[in-house]
């Protein structure tokens, strides 16, 4: 029971082919593009501490003696 492809079938598959192949492409473009996109901004980074040595904070409470 061999079927042959007919030309109402042959274009179907190639319309699925051309489909899918566009569709993976623009996946893989985004994703990509994400991915660069993130890897710049690890790069760049939140800005360096200054050199000066960390306050501390003041105590300005009342000292209470029991």
């Amino acid at each position: 029971m061999g079927r042959s492809l007919t030309s109402e079938r042959r274009e179907r598959l190639a319309l699925m082919l051309v489909a899918s192949t566009s569709v993976t492409f623009t996946i893989a473009a985004v994703s990509d593009a994400l991915a660069v996109r993130r890897a710049r901004r690890r790069v760049s980074g939140p800005p360096e501490p200054s050199e000066q040595p960390a306050r501390r904070p003041v105590d300005r409470r009342t000292p209470v003696a029991c």
